[in-house]
């Protein structure tokens, strides 16, 4: 009797909603995330709970009014009702954020930062450029090319003229 006793209490104590945790020597609440919760969305109009879980004195006496004609409530009251149920209207949720702002500032520190890196990077860590890109040594390189004749059906010979050594119109 003793055993199913302290069974039924186990089992109700692991069934409950609240959950009581130890942690570092002390009891700690955790929430529990299956009961609905309130969020200010556009695509979710109507939250599942109010905004206001806990009402006040004065909170709870409005609500009492709310459930009378609703034309004996003045404007601040039903602006109050409204605050009871929602955090937000939605021309306050649509109003636009300066967040853009910190992302164009973001985007253009690390674009100058790069620039200020690729500087650097040129100017220490490369060296001169080869002497492989002066034009006197491209047109060697060409002209030797031309005289071996590389690629000669498609590629860089099919596109000289060999007999007006210049090249094809």
């Amino acid at each position: 009797m003793l055993a199913t006793r302290a069974l039924s209490l186990i089992g109700k104590r692991a069934i409950s909603t609240s959950v009581c945790l130890r942690a570092h020597g002390s009891v700690v609440k955790s929430e529990d995330y299956a009961l609905p919760s309130y969020v200010d969305r556009r695509d979710y109009p109507l939250p599942d709970v109010a905004h206001v879980k806990l009402l006040s004195a004065s909170q709870k006496a409005l609500k009492e009014k709310e459930k009378a004609d609703w034309s004996s409530l003045s404007r601040d009251e039903k602006v109050q009702l409204y605050r009871i149920q929602f955090n937000e209207s939605f021309a306050e949720m649509n109003k636009g954020t300066n967040e853009w702002k910190t992302v164009v500032g973001l985007a253009m520190f690390f674009i100058g930062f790069t620039a200020l890196v690729l500087i650097w990077e040129k100017s220490y860590v490369y060296g001169p450029i080869p002497h492989t890109f002066d034009r006197d040594w491209v047109a060697m390189q060409t002209k030797r090319m031309l005289d071996m004749k590389v690629n000669p059906i498609q590629g860089f010979s099919a596109k000289w003229d060999y007999n007006k050594n210049e090249w094809k119109k």
